[in-house]
């Protein structure tokens, strides 16, 4: 990751400053640039009574593009330090699709799960939860108790599958250019079982694979990562969850299509489960959204 150009999506809700906050910590490890983004409805999608031209509907868009812009600017600048901040873009349209299509000219994009709206975070169909779906880029989702600055301490999720080893090479850049202690983490879940001797198989053969991954993807920053294979009655989702809460970490980030192959917003998965319910910043990569991920299949 290098000279990173990062979305920031703004509602002007207090929540929502918070992505500019992490986002400058990504602009300043990648000699990143922020642009702030707002996106809204369009004129001619409102009853305007006032309205009695096509040309007074277009002035009224010029006029709302150019204040929000300045808006975008004003509480950028206001948050985040001008050597990373380039001019606020506007866009018009539904705020999740409106992300998704300016992503393609972005490298990340960093924002919050819910603002100015007040839904619950646990609502299926949020902007956040949709633009990690289907965002061509990796997407940071951050909360109000997330704490991004300083990054000491990531928690990397891996299954071993190839979907979720494409979290790897975002992980690994993150820790060296941060000094960051990487933890790589792998879950076997004792409701994937039969039987006791299959769990302690299982927990041998992914030991053995967790050694092979940090040797072969790790080398030359080993002493900076920590691989375990940890055991758990309770399901994936909710270890990970535990771990996140007790061990300080700064971020999360994992594939968000793991051995099954199964897409994020499948029920249960333990993608939307983990960006639901932890505080901790989440770095979300879609392995099939990503830009060349077609010619890399």
């Amino acid at each position: 990751m290098k000279n990173v150009n990062i979305l920031v999506p703004l509602d002007f809700s207090d929540l929502s400053l918070k992505a500019l906050e992490a986002a400058s910590v990504f602009a300043e490890l990648f000699d990143g640039a922020i642009t702030p983004f707002h996106s809204f409805i369009s004129l001619s999608d409102v009853e305007m009574p006032d309205v009695s031209s096509k040309d007074e509907l277009a002035s009224g868009h010029e006029e709302l593009e150019k204040k929000l812009v300045e808006k975008l600017n004003k509480t950028a600048a206001d948050n985040a330090e001008a050597k990373f901040l380039n001019e606020g873009l506007v866009q018009v349209g539904n705020p999740a699709d409106a992300i998704i299509e300016a992503a393609q000219n972005f490298d990340l994009i960093v924002m919050t799960t819910h603002g100015r709206t007040g839904f619950s975070r646990l609502i299926m169909g949020s902007v956040a939860e949709k633009v990690i779906r289907f965002a061509p880029v990796p997407v940071v989702v951050v909360e109000e108790g997330s704490k991004v600055k300083p990054l000491k301490k990531i928690l990397l999720t891996t299954d071993f599958s190839d979907y979720s080893l494409k979290a790897v090479p975002f992980a690994r850049s993150i820790a060296e250019a941060s000094g960051a202690h990487l933890d790589v983490m792998h879950i076997v879940s004792f409701e994937q079982f039969g039987s006791i001797p299959q769990i302690q198989a299982a927990t041998d053969t992914r030991k053995k694979q967790m050694r092979e991954l940090v040797d072969e993807r790790f080398g030359g920053m080993k002493d900076q990562v920590t691989g375990e294979v940890v055991s758990t009655q309770k399901s994936i989702h909710e270890k990970i969850t535990n771990i996140a809460d007790s061990g300080d970490y700064n971020l999360i980030v994992m594939a968000t299509i793991g051995r099954t192959g199964l897409e994020y917003l499948r029920l249960g998965s333990t993608a939307s489960n983990i960006v639901r319910h932890v505080d901790t910043a989440v770095f979300t990569i879609n392995p099939r959204r990503l830009k060349g991920a077609e010619r890399q299949r």
